[in-house]
């Protein structure tokens, strides 16, 4: 009776014991990106640990996890193509998971960490989940490190896009405001110079004349069609040259890449001496 009794006592002592060292399962966490939720737990913040939790529950919270890390990674692949209808939702999206998802693929990469520890963690799902897991993190954690390369370049690639299809309205904007309505042809008045990435610069006149510069070349006179010989004779080549050299840097409609940052937007100004 007495060691029926002492098995007794230690069997209860053991099981109040587990039962003190045991934790209780951290608290659920929602966590909502775009039109993606998921719900999970910071096992290592509560200082517990996630073999110890129900198989079931914690399969579905690394699933959800997973799934939303997935569609996180589909629907921000086209942050850095302006040309993609998607892109402005991509990169918003991408603007909020800068802001919110390093916390939460944090908990998820520690508590895939310490799957290899645990009694389950070759049944079920858990070997696919692990593996796919290990894929998504990585490749989530890719895109937070790239995104502000990515959102760089998106924002310029776009800025070309606008400044290349809005120039011929900013050329005829410039026209209308130094060139006069009938111009005289020999009058050397330069109105609007564009500026290529490679350093091309095509400096337009009112009376159509163009002077062209590729960089570090020497400048050439272009003439429209159609001048009679009494027309050539009142063009003077230095007088044009001279207008283009002269034009105002900052008047310039300078291609993005070589625009400073917060520059304003040229507006064109006249440049040459009137006959």
């Amino acid at each position: 009776m007495t060691s029926y009794l002492r098995r007794l006592v230690y069997t209860g002592l053991g099981a109040v014991l587990c039962a003190c060292a045991s934790r209780p399962a951290p608290p659920v966490k929602s966590y909502t990106l775009g039109m993606s939720r998921a719900d999970y737990r910071d096992y290592a913040g509560a200082r517990a640990n996630p073999c110890d939790a129900e198989p079931r529950w914690l399969s579905d919270e690394l699933t959800a996890v997973n799934s939303l890390l997935s569609r996180f990674l589909r629907e921000t692949e086209n942050a850095a193509r302006p040309e993609a209808p998607e892109h402005e939702q991509h990169v918003a999206l991408l603007q909020e998971a800068m802001k919110t998802l390093p916390p939460v693929l944090a908990v998820h990469r520690g508590t895939l960490a310490k799957l290899p520890e645990c009694g389950f963690r070759r049944s079920g799902a858990f070997p696919e989940i692990a593996r796919r897991g290990a894929e998504l993190v990585e490749a989530a954690g890719t895109r937070l490190t790239d995104a502000p390369r990515t959102l760089a370049a998106a924002q310029r690639k776009e800025a070309v896009r606008k400044w290349k299809e809005e120039g011929p309205a900013r050329e005829a904007s410039a026209r209308g405001n130094w060139c006069p309505e009938k111009p005289q042809v020999g009058q050397a008045v330069a109105y609007y110079v564009r500026m290529d990435a490679d350093g091309r610069t095509v400096a337009h006149f009112c009376d159509g004349h163009r002077v062209e510069q590729v960089s570090g070349g020497e400048p050439q006179l272009i003439e429209p069609e159609g001048l009679s010989r009494a027309m050539r004779r009142r063009v003077q080549p230095k007088a044009y040259l001279d207008a283009a050299a002269n034009f105002p840097p900052e008047e310039m409609d300078r291609h993005p890449d070589l625009v400073p940052a917060k520059a304003a937007e040229p507006t064109g100004t006249a440049a040459g001496a009137k006959d």
